[in-house]
């Protein structure tokens, strides 16, 4: 997807408040609309199917369906559209199996509008996307593909941060680390990943499967 094409998104969630937040929050990105709702699992499937959309962002407790279930049926569903996971809760446990069902991504609900607008165009250009505060999720950068690879954990979490396209004093008020320090760990990352520069850096952590 082009980087100046619409990126339209189905919202499902029980709470009529997200739905609004939502719509805030894509408001402020000219780029991304609102194309329709839906409050349970059913009626998420069903809209799937007719509504022309491009990333759904799906609540990951609806009433009526499972959340590994419902990701596996709306990919059977509507297989080109990007599924975005969102919750409230940075602990939840079930997002490895989540994004094993099908799932392209995952954020956390207090997410800024930035951050927002960041996740939601990389998703539907075909970017996997995990809110680094969810702690529950350990993606696919296991102890040892981060010795292969030569990271240490203070790199790959500054590294992940920065994918999220936070900058680098952001980062630093996120891991309680100084900027020149959070500086410092993107270039050896980037060196270790033998890229140019962050964007360089980013685009090869996911061709290893790092992000």
């Amino acid at each position: 997807m082009d980087e100046q094409t619409e990126i339209r998104v189905l919202v499902v969630d029980d709470h009529p408040v997200i739905h609004g937040g939502v719509e805030l929050l894509a408001a402020e990105d000219p780029l991304i609309s609102v194309v329709g709702s839906a409050r349970l699992g059913h009626e998420a499937i069903e809209l799937a199917q007719h509504v022309p959309a491009d990333v759904i962002l799906l609540d990951l407790r609806l009433p009526d369906v499972p959340a590994p279930e419902l990701v596996a049926r709306l990919r059977r569903v509507a297989p080109g559209v990007k599924i975005l996971l969102f919750t409230a809760f940075a602990d939840h446990g079930a997002i490895d199996v989540l994004i094993d069902a099908g799932a392209d991504g995952c954020l956390v609900k207090d997410v800024t509008g930035g951050d927002f607008s960041t996740a939601v165009r990389r998703v539907a250009r075909g970017v996997r996307v995990v809110d680094p505060r969810l702690t529950g999720w350990h993606a696919s950068a296991t102890p040892e593909l981060l010795f292969r690879v030569g990271l240490t954990k203070r790199e790959y979490e500054v590294l992940r941060f920065a994918a999220m396209g936070h900058s680098n004093p952001e980062i630093a008020d996120q891991v309680a680390l100084a900027r020149n320090t959070v500086k410092t760990y993107l270039q050896t990352a980037m060196q270790k990943l033998n890229a140019r520069n962050r964007v360089e850096a980013i685009a090869k952590a996911h061709e290893l499967r790092l992000l």
